[in-house]
């Protein structure tokens, strides 16, 4: 069969290289009525080098070919690479060029090799020059062919943006026609892409790739007019039409606050894009435009430029979602809307709460983990096959929702865990081939874990912190970033995870975080130790300050992000806590400790960070022989007599946690501690202070002038 397929396949090729052109004409129309639904046959036309073979047509190239012989030609040429070539003669007839794209357009459709196979050819400058021909049905021709290899996955979206004229032109072409403006807005839509990704919380809409060297596409496309070259498409009487153009919208808004502001003060026909969005969600639209105008409003609402209860996102999106989600839709518009959904709630508590009692979407989503189901097994094969590739997506998009929902609110993440065999699926979840799975279950998890009963609960009776730890040991940033915040929550003292954790040797994983160039494993990495040096024995915190090691603490303490220097305090605050660890921990690293507390005190650093530091000095101060490394630094008193003084209260009163911890009258050594004092001039500061309109540094320095007076 195969050499019958490509003996047939040759004699097409053949026909390219015939001397009269109305046969090469006759040859390309049967080469495209050979190919239409043969993959098989595409193939081998595009291995005998048809590809680069629709690409010539002049008198004299035929000349060429009959005085050098088209046996050579069809050897140099690997069996006759002439559609190209055909395509871009503009000698060629225009008939036979529009037929030349049209075959090329074909031969895409086949399998993303083929598209590999005409990109390696250029085919995309080649269709693009085409557009500026003056003949409309060679231009559709053309668009219709880049549509088909905009849409492969395997077709690089920046190919579209090298040449700053193209987007102009395929603007401007708009106009020309009902198939122009559907091709361009579906080529558009295809390769629109964020410069920008949010590393923190996850996102339901597909994760944007990188545009090299300048403004994203998003960016491009709106400086290029795309909002109002492609508003009116939205009421075009073709519905083909009208759906390239929302999906258009859909992705120019998301994540773009720009965009998004633009779109809702547009007016087509005098009704308003969010009014015709909200038209386009009503139950007798097909449900792609449904799902696609959700987006939109989802989309805008998220970036800000629609309010979270504004009635077209509360009474006419959210509910639009949640039906999206139910048993009698495709199961690949589930996926659809439960994630545009989780999306849609993600940041917003009331959100959630009505999308929890709306329609049972709860127990609904329970339904997403049941696929394949054995009765499709048993009675088709085929919808077998169907639910296999849609079973990882419909478990990624209820662990997503989920994730959303019970983001905030105590009794919606009872109900999520209350739901049959939830803590089991999200277990296996986090052992599931598919990253975005795995992922999705450990967002579920991190949502879940904020609750304290569930902690001492479930938590517990599933042992999650066992698969858990397993998928630290060896994931990709984007899962370990959620799962360290996860472990974050499973080590608070309540936690009852958090001694088989420490067990696991969960110290030396954390203290490796630390040093990752990720900021976000950094940051979780020491969040995590500081819940775990949280009123910890006295071993634990030794083995947290040996995995560590100074030179990395000091590391963390001149980390240019806020929020790993906040978390480094604080656990150097946990750390020193209770009086025989704080003499410990001072007597092995205290000068190291004193040296990291001086330079934050004298750096450019924030109230909140220089509070935490004088906290830490008030702890250092409580210890019994560690705080003479405090009364011993005239430097660090000075220090903190000086923010007794300062104007912000919370510096005042962390400064006097200090000194009324060094003059304690009923420990070892406070008179000459209090004479020390006296003499710096603290007595006179504590005076002033207990005249204080503040009621707390009031109150606190007259208990401090009390331990003189005592």
């Amino acid at each position: 069969m195969q050499k019958e397929v490509t003996a047939s396949s040759r004699h097409y090729v053949d026909r390219l290289f015939d001397l009269d052109p109305q046969k090469v004409l006759q040859g390309v129309i049967d080469m495209k009525n050979a190919v239409i639904g043969n993959n098989k046959q595409k193939a081998n036309l595009i291995v005998l080098g048809a590809v680069p073979s629709l690409k010539v047509s002049t008198r004299k190239e035929f000349s060429c070919w009959r005085s050098s012989g088209i046996v050579k030609w069809k050897g140099l040429m690997n069996g006759g690479n002439w559609l190209l070539y055909l395509l871009q003669q503009e000698t060629s007839s225009t008939e036979l060029r529009t037929e030349c794209a049209v075959v090329l357009g074909s031969l895409a459709m086949g399998t993303e090799n083929n598209v590999k196979s005409l990109l390696d050819c250029h085919i995309i400058p080649a269709l693009l020059q085409g557009l500026l021909s003056p003949d409309l049905k060679f231009i559709e021709a053309c668009l219709r062919c880049l549509r088909t290899i905009f849409i492969s996955p395997v077709t690089p979206e920046d190919l579209l943006y090298t040449d700053a004229t193209v987007i102009s032109h395929l603007m401007a072409l708009l106009s020309r026609s009902r198939y122009t403006q559907e091709y361009i807005c579906q080529i558009f839509s295809h390769c629109c892409k964020l410069q920008h990704w949010h590393s923190c919380g996850f996102k339901s809409l597909p994760q944007p790739l990188l545009c090299a060297n300048g403004p994203d596409h998003q960016t491009i496309l709106f400086n290029h007019g795309a909002v109002q070259n492609i508003a009116h498409l939205l009421v075009s009487t073709s519905y083909k039409v009208r759906m390239q153009a929302l999906k258009c919208f859909s992705v120019l808004a998301f994540e773009n606050p720009q965009v998004s502001m633009t779109l809702v003060n547009v007016s087509v026909d005098g009704e308003l894009l969010p009014q015709i969005f909200v038209k386009m969600l009503q139950r007798d639209k097909p449900i792609e435009m449904q799902l696609t105008s959700a987006k939109c409003l989802t989309s805008m609402c998220r970036a800000g430029a629609i309010r979270t209860d504004d009635s077209c996102i509360v009474l006419k999106t959210l509910p639009c979602l949640v039906r999206m989600c139910s048993k009698e839709r495709l199961l690949e518009e589930r996926v659809e809307g439960a994630e545009t959904l989780a999306y849609l709630i993600e940041t917003d508590v009331e959100l959630q709460r009505i999308a929890s009692i709306t329609d049972h979407l709860i127990v609904m989503l329970a339904d997403y983990f049941k696929y394949p189901s054995s009765v499709s097994a048993i009675t088709d094969i085929k919808r077998l096959d169907h639910d296999l590739k849609h079973a990882h997506e419909l478990r990624q998009a209820a662990f997503k929702l989920y994730a959303s929902l019970g983001a905030n609110d105590e009794d919606i993440r009872k109900k999520i865990i209350e739901t049959e065999n939830m803590m089991d699926r999200i277990v296996n979840g986090l052992s599931e081939s598919s990253i975005k799975v795995r992922l999705a279950a450990v967002r579920c998890l991190h949502s879940l874990s904020r609750s304290v009963q569930q902690l001492r609960t479930s938590f517990q009776d599933h042992a999650v912190w066992k698969p858990l730890m397993k998928v630290l040991q060896n994931a990709p940033n984007e899962i370990l970033v959620v799962a360290s915040s996860t472990l974050c929550n499973l080590l608070l003292e309540f936690s009852p995870s958090k001694e088989p954790i420490l067990e696991s040797g969960a110290i030396e994983l954390l203290c490796s975080l630390t040093q990752s160039e990720n900021l976000a494993l950094r940051v979780n990495g020491i969040w995590a130790l500081m819940n775990m040096a949280f009123q910890a024995e006295q071993k634990i915190k030794s083995d947290i300050l040996r995995g560590l090691s100074t030179e990395q603490l000091f590391q963390l303490l001149s980390d240019s992000d806020v929020n790993v220097l906040m978390k480094t305090l604080g656990l150097l605050r946990n750390l020193l806590s209770t009086r025989p660890h704080i003499d410990h921990i001072m007597s092995t690293h205290g000068k190291q400790i004193m040296q990291a507390v001086t330079l934050i005190l004298e750096g450019e650093h924030n109230i909140e960070v220089k509070e935490q530091t004088l906290c830490i000095l008030a702890n250092i101060a409580d210890g019994t022989t560690a705080k003479e490394l405090i009364m011993t630094n005239d430097d660090i008193l000075q220090k903190i007599k000086y923010y007794m003084s300062h104007s912000n209260a919370k510096l005042q009163l962390a400064a006097m946690f200090c000194i009324s911890n060094l003059i304690w009258n009923e420990e070892e050594g406070s008179q000459e501690r209090q004479d020390k004092l006296r003499d710096m001039g603290i007595v006179d500061i504590l005076h002033k202070l207990s005249q204080s309109s503040d009621p707390n540094l009031c109150d606190k320095a007259k208990t401090a002038l009390q331990q003189y007076l005592a």
